[in-house]
């Protein structure tokens, strides 16, 4: 509850800033409303909930929140695959909040550990939040090692984007989604999800001229 809580008063300072600060303009309103809750609740992604590569709800919770970080990218993971030592431990240090000590961690595994998706998802996550949800140079650098482990998981696309549309940056999140959704089939499970996040990211850059 903690963190939807904290979600929401994200969502309510980011309306604040665009309305009053940014001068969005007042037609404007409903569009900015309507994509935040869009990010906030997401869509449930289409297919089998137990596909692993198919991203469900849970990823769209509070990337900051370490518990919820974590069971956003474990939801994506077989749970009866064994998790390194080096993993379990950083996720022990983000449940805290410790996402320095947590990408520290990873850092050192991932040596030993270099083709482990999961590990350069947590890094890039830990990076991020440690960021307070900015997405660091060093973050996109994990994100690209995951995406090149297995280049059809939209995993880590997805939760690029997401990062990019939290902290503020809609275009790039906007390119991002665009960019998978061009390379995922047409059969995809997650494509009419990803179909409306681009479109409704469109109309919101078409109708916010700081956006332009």
């Amino acid at each position: 509850m903690g963190g939807w809580l904290a979600v929401l008063a994200l969502a309510l300072a980011s309306f604040a800033l665009a309305a009053f600060m940014l001068r969005l303009p007042k037609e404007g309103y409903a569009l900015f409303g309507s994509v935040l809750l869009f990010g906030l609740a997401g869509y449930a992604w289409q297919g089998s909930p137990a596909q692993p590569g198919s991203p469900k709800a849970a990823m769209v919770q509070e990337s900051r929140s370490g518990e919820d970080m974590i069971n956003a990218r474990s939801s994506l993971f077989e749970e009866t695959q064994q998790k390194p030592n080096f993993l379990v431990t950083s996720d022990a240090f983000a449940r805290r909040g410790k996402f320095d000590d947590a990408a520290g961690l990873l850092r050192k595994g991932l040596e030993d550990n270099p083709d482990h998706l999961e590990g350069w998802l947590a890094l890039a996550m830990a990076l991020t939040a440690h960021a307070d949800g900015f997405v660091t140079p060093a973050a996109v650098h994990a994100y690209d090692r995951a995406r090149a482990i297995d280049p059809a998981n939209p995993a880590t696309d997805f939760f690029l984007g997401f990062s990019f549309l939290q902290g503020g940056e809609i275009r790039k999140a906007r390119n991002v989604w665009a960019s998978l959704l061009a390379r995922s089939p047409e059969d995809a499970p997650w494509r009419e999800d990803l179909e409306g996040r681009v479109a409704q990211l469109d109309d919101m850059i078409a109708n916010a001229p700081m956006l332009q």
